[in-house]
Order: C-alpha cells, then sequence, then structure tokens
C-alpha cells in the first residue's frame, strides 16, 4: 500500500469476534506488518462503521465495515506552529511555562503537529534549533498529554546540559523540586505517607507502566511522596469517596504518580488507564459533583510547582501555577456541602 491509499473491507462469518488487528494483517496479506497496523489503528486511520476505532483489540462483528487510509509520510523534522504559549519566564537559556492540559510535548506517531515543541520553534526560533535533538529540541522532561502545569525547557546546549543532569539525578542534591496536586479516587487512613514500588512496562500494554519486582530487567526505582490536603465526603456523610493528594517526587518515572497512587488504591479520577476500576465511586458523591467527576475527561494530574537551579546563573529558581479551570471547578465542586 501507499500513502494515500484506502481499502475498505467487510467482516465475514468466521472473522466475527476477532481482533480487528489481527484480522486487518491478514486480509492485507502482508502488506503492512502487524505493528505497523496497530499504529495506524491508533493514529486513527481506521474506520469501523464509519466511527475511529484506535483499540487494536476491538471485536469485530459480522458484516462490520472496515476501511483504512494510508496517511502520508510523516515530516522528518518537527515545523514552528504559532501556538499560544503561557511564559511564567524566559531569558536566553531557558523558558518555563505553563502547559495546558491536551497538549503534547514532542512530535511522535499520531501527533507530529500542535505540540509543545512546534510551539516552541515558533517562539524560539533558530535559538532552539539543535539543542537536546530533531525530534526533542530543548526537552529535557515532560508532562503526559493530559497533565497540566509547569515545565522547563532549555534554549540554549549549557543550559539543556545542566537541565538534563539535574532531572537525571532526580534531585538528589537538593536543586530539584517538583509537586503536584493529584485528584483522587477514595483517601489513604493517613495523611501523609510515601510510596516506594519500582515501574516497568505492563505485560498486557506496553503503552502502560505497572508496579513491578525490583529485580524486573525494566524495573526502575520510583519514590513518590505524597500529603493528604483534602477530603471529600460521600454525600451521606459515611466516608471518603475522593481526596487532594500533594505529591512530591523523589524520582520521575513515566506516568509515576498515576500508577502509584493506583497501587494503594487511590487511582486518580478521570484517568483512562489506571482509574476506570474506581469510576464508579462518584455515584456516591453530591451533586453537582457527582456528575463531573463521573465524566471528568482526563486524569485530574497538575505540577503545580517546579523548583530548580538555574544552569547558567546558578540562581535557585521557584514556580507554582494555581489549578487551571477545570480542576478549579473540580475541587469547587467535590468540597461543596
Amino acid at each position: 500500500m501507499r500513502a494515500g491509499d484506502e481499502r475498505s473491507l467487510t467482516v465475514e462469518d468466521e472473522a466475527a469476534g476477532g481482533r480487528l488487528d489481527q484480522w486487518l494483517a491478514g486480509r492485507l496479506d502482508g502488506a503492512l506488518s502487524r505493528n505497523r497496523i496497530q499504529g495506524l489503528i491508533k493514529a486513527g486511520a481506521v474506520t469501523v462503521g464509519g466511527l475511529i476505532v484506535r483499540e487494536p483489540k476491538h471485536k469485530l462483528a459480522v458484516n462490520d465495515h472496515v476501511t483504512l487510509i494510508l496517511p502520508e509520510p510523516e515530516p522528518a523534522d518537527p515545523e514552528g506552529e504559532n501556538i499560544a504559549l503561557d511564559i511564567l519566564f524566559e531569558d536566553d537559556h531557558l523558558i518555563v511555562l505553563d502547559k495546558p492540559a491536551g497538549m503534547v510535548v514532542h512530535p511522535a506517531a499520531g501527533n507530529w503537529t500542535g505540540t509543545l515543541v512546534n510551539a516552541l520553534l515558533h517562539h524560539c526560533g533558530d535559538t532552539l534549533s539543535g539543542v537536546g535533538g530533531v525530534r526533542r529540541p530543548g526537552i529535557v522532561h515532560r508532562l503526559d498529554k493530559d497533565t497540566s502545569g509547569v515545565m522547563v525547557v532549555a534554549k540554549s546546549d549549557i543550559a539543556h546540559r545542566g537541565l538534563a543532569a539535574g532531572f537525571a539525578d532526580h534531585g538528589r542534591d537538593g536543586t530539584l523540586e517538583r509537586a503536584y496536586a493529584a485528584f483522587a479516587w477514595g483517601a489513604p487512613e493517613r495523611d501523609m505517607g510515601t510510596i516506594e514500588a519500582a515501574l516497568g512496562r505492563s505485560s498486557t500494554d506496553r503503552t502502560r507502566r505497572a508496579v513491578v519486582a525490583s529485580d524486573r530487567p525494566d524495573a526502575r526505582q520510583a519514590i513518590t511522596h505524597y500529603k493528604v490536603i483534602e477530603r471529600y465526603r460521600a454525600a451521606d456523610g459515611n466516608d471518603d469517596v475522593a481526596a487532594l493528594f500533594d505529591c512530591r517526587l523523589e524520582t520521575g518515572r513515566t506516568h509515576q504518580i498515576r500508577v502509584h497512587l493506583a497501587h494503594i488504591g487511590h487511582p486518580l479520577i478521570g484517568d483512562p488507564d489506571y482509574g476506570r476500576a474506581l469510576r464508579t465511586k462518584a455515584n456516591r458523591l453530591p451533586e453537582p459533583a457527582r456528575d463531573l467527576a463521573r465524566a471528568f475527561p482526563r486524569q485530574a494530574l497538575h505540577a503545580r510547582l517546579l523548583g530548580f537551579r538555574h544552569p547558567v546563573s546558578g540562581e535557585t529558581m521557584r514556580f507554582e501555577t494555581a489549578l487551571p479551570d477545570d480542576l478549579a471547578q473540580l475541587a469547587a465542586c467535590l468540597r461543596a456541602p
């Protein structure tokens, strides 16, 4: 198949109940690898019955009409785009900003435009070119697409080296400070605690992380300190249905807070990957918190504070942002009598 090609297929009787990716791989007679097909499905290039399906293991039904469109080749290098940025600080060496929820940090399959990198390339111009690699210029740490909050980006090579070293060291020298506001289901008995549990790839989904044995080859040490800031009672007043956590990172692993809080039984409100099992807890909240929490469209997580030492001047810098509007509304509803 070539870019722009479209294939429309109909599910036969014997394929009913099978996986979408497996069926497509067979029907295309090896024209595309199964990994490529899975990537196209996740990128939204496949429809079933006219609706985009992004789950490779989607179960098929007899006479389902499946369409695959092979997209045009993706650009080799990201390009600048005029996207507004909420800048907290900027000098010749770095830029600190408040990333909105919904923005991907750097280009990747399915997200080649509209990313923070695209916005930074437009804003910074040549000053960002070549700093830290073509696909991730200036990026020394990242936030998930649907996590909002403070980020720092390097604009010079010397700043990139200094910041990258600080994040790689996880702030063990005391110069790196990271705090997150996290709205989660339930609440622990104690108001303060530390979660120390190694993280690795999930055995059932390679895009997710999981708590794993520390001796597993892909295990990475992960430590999260938490403090319960507010507890939100059930409509009947009997127990805590949700809580606001302040989470401090001693390490910075992918999905760390999301996985660690789920590991102790308190997944984030709205988390599509680690919080589905407890979503029914919303039914015990009073209105209007019930409907808002049940339908919250993202993980309720905000990187509210970032502190670090300026890699060139040596100055201690500390930036803190308020909750974005969606989380502020959630907090107001949860604490309402």
